[in-house]
């Protein structure tokens, strides 16, 4: 039995190592032309046959002139990188933020997977930010602070500003509006840097601080830079040989308390959304000043967790202070869950509300098609077969076909509610940026169109009038490899505005600027707390 599971697992091994050799040299390899205008086709096959609003911002023929060109310019065999990075620009065209082109990556062996799960990369502990058309230094979590604020010059010998400008041809906003697109590069440029360059071991880059130009070289480096060599470690359970060293007892009582301690930090974390790296949470809620005149609501996200027992939480202590005005801050909130946006609402709203109307979708089981695409492993797909039935006689109730169009019904968030109980009454503001995408425009749309708020900062990157998203199909080009993910249903609140193709725009429009990040002043929110200060 034994050498019968040694023999399934070197079999396993085997054919893993070879199906990541096989996929490194396809991807590697040059691609011939006609097998390229295939993919080319597909996906906007893929985008036609799915994509609800595909000429919402686009038309048609500007589409289909957009996609031939693409195919005229592949006039020589490329790899699947280069063609990634021919093909993004082009499916940016279709102004969805949604729909998301991704790039070719080298893959790894188990044994060198284990291996890198030892090693961090410097490079990622660098958070950025590209303001007055510069890239900065904005944190890093590495061992050097000395780096913050300071200007980065060059990657590579390549410019950092030029790398920039190239990336933001890789995106889209959902519509016509630009601020999304400085924001989105501060918040992922390793991200799209990776998606350019591939998996490197070291990068030099150039920086600049003041008057003075120096370089930096960024490694893979062990995550435990104090690591002893083996003949110097002495396990725990033998540190009574070190010589006036006695080992650590605890007590039945101090272990309970440490347990205790253990278990409520775990269920703090998950309360308010714990991101490990960074040492923040996504949900957070405070005060500000002596009292509780003022409550702020950071907001990173509308995923991570379970969020009702913080929001409920919150509102109580409002409800209990009376609490005056209310600071409700968006900015760089990417977005999220539906359910949460409209459970928050809930508890701003000041009048019965219907978050969002039905969806409009191009195909009677989209969850089916979300589901059973080519990314998806075999191994589910005939799991998931099974359940075939049952989702499709979902999927087929909740769709309903008007004025030649199928609409998906979210019962739960179509229908009219009512505010909560604990729906505070009192002044809000919201603050927002190009950043604040998706969900986070979807409940400022409610909160902009029933003059709930004031909002200060710079318009949102999503739209106004909605997006699509909700579900989602990740497709796989058969040639090149590259994967695009685009979503299925069109979200949006009832209400409207005109032009189409705008995000939520602030009453109170303040920039970013570089002199007020780097001498740490949130001049939107000082500008909130002078106009409290004014009318109080």
């Amino acid at each position: 039995m034994k050498r019968l599971l040694l023999s399934v697992l070197l079999f396993l091994i085997l054919v893993s190592c070879k199906s990541v050799k096989k996929h490194n040299e396809h991807i590697t390899k040059l691609h011939a032309v006609a097998d390229l205008h295939e993919d080319v086709d597909k996906l906007y096959g893929q985008l036609k046959r799915h994509h609800p609003k595909l000429y919402q911002y686009t038309s048609k023929e500007v589409l289909d002139f957009k996609f031939d060109s693409l195919k005229n310019s592949i006039n020589t065999p490329i790899d699947s990188r280069t063609f990634y990075k021919k093909l993004a620009p082009v499916v940016a065209e279709v102004r969805q933020g949604h729909v998301a082109v991704g790039s070719v990556s080298k893959w790894f062996t188990r044994k060198e997977r284990k291996l890198l799960k030892k090693n961090k990369f410097e490079f990622y502990d660098l958070e950025v930010a590209y303001l007055e058309g510069k890239l900065w230094v904005k944190d890093y979590f590495g061992k050097d602070s000395t780096l913050v604020d300071n200007e980065i010059l060059s990657i590579n010998n390549e410019s950092a500003s030029k790398l920039v400008e190239v990336y933001k041809t890789r995106f889209a906003s959902d519509g016509y509006n630009k601020t999304l697109h400085d924001r989105y590069i501060s918040k992922g440029f390793s991200v799209f840097y990776y998606k350019d360059k591939g998996f490197q071991d070291s990068l030099k880059i150039t920086f600049k601080s003041k008057d003075s130009v120096f370089n930096k070289m960024f490694r893979r480096i062990s995550k435990d830079n104090n690591k002893r060599k083996p003949q110097d470690r002495i396990k725990a359970k033998d540190s009574t040989l070190i010589k006036g060293v006695k080992p650590l007892i605890l007590t039945k009582e101090q272990k309970q308390v440490i347990k205790i301690a253990k278990r409520k930090r775990k269920k703090t974390n998950r309360k308010y959304g714990y991101l490990g790296k960074k040492n923040k949470y996504t949900r957070n809620f405070n005060f500000i000043g002596k009292d509780t005149t003022v409550a702020y609501m950071k907001l990173r996200s509308f995923t991570n967790g379970p969020y009702k027992k913080f929001y409920k939480e919150s509102f109580v202590k409002l409800d209990s202070a009376k609490t005056k005005y209310m600071i409700l801050d968006l900015r760089d909130n990417g977005g999220g869950r539906i359910a949460e946006i409209d459970y928050l609402y809930s508890y701003l709203a000041n009048k019965d509300y219907q978050f969002i109307t039905e969806s409009e979708v191009k195909s009677k089981t989209p969850f089916l098609k979300s589901f059973m695409s080519n990314t998806t492993p075999n191994s589910l797909k005939v799991m998931g077969s099974m359940f075939y039935p049952v989702v499709a006689v979902h999927n087929l109730l909740k769709i309903k076909k008007r004025d030649g169009k199928l609409y998906y019904n979210f019962n739960k968030h179509t229908k009219i509610k009512s505010p909560n109980p604990l729906s505070y009454q009192g002044k809000l503001y919201v603050l927002i940026n190009g950043n604040s995408f998706s969900a986070s425009s979807l409940i400022s749309t409610h909160l902009k169109a029933n003059k709930r708020a004031v909002f200060v900062g710079e318009e949102t990157g999503g739209a106004y009038n909605g997006t699509v998203a909700g579900i989602y199909k990740t497709y796989q080009l058969p040639t090149s490899k590259v994967k695009v993910r685009m979503g299925l249903m069109q979200i949006e609140a009832p209400q409207k505005q005109t032009p189409d193709g705008y995000g939520i725009k602030p009453d109170v429009e303040i920039l970013p600027n570089l002199k007020d990040r780097k001498s740490n002043i949130d001049t939107e929110l000082e500008w909130i707390l002078n106009d409290i200060h004014k009318h109080h």
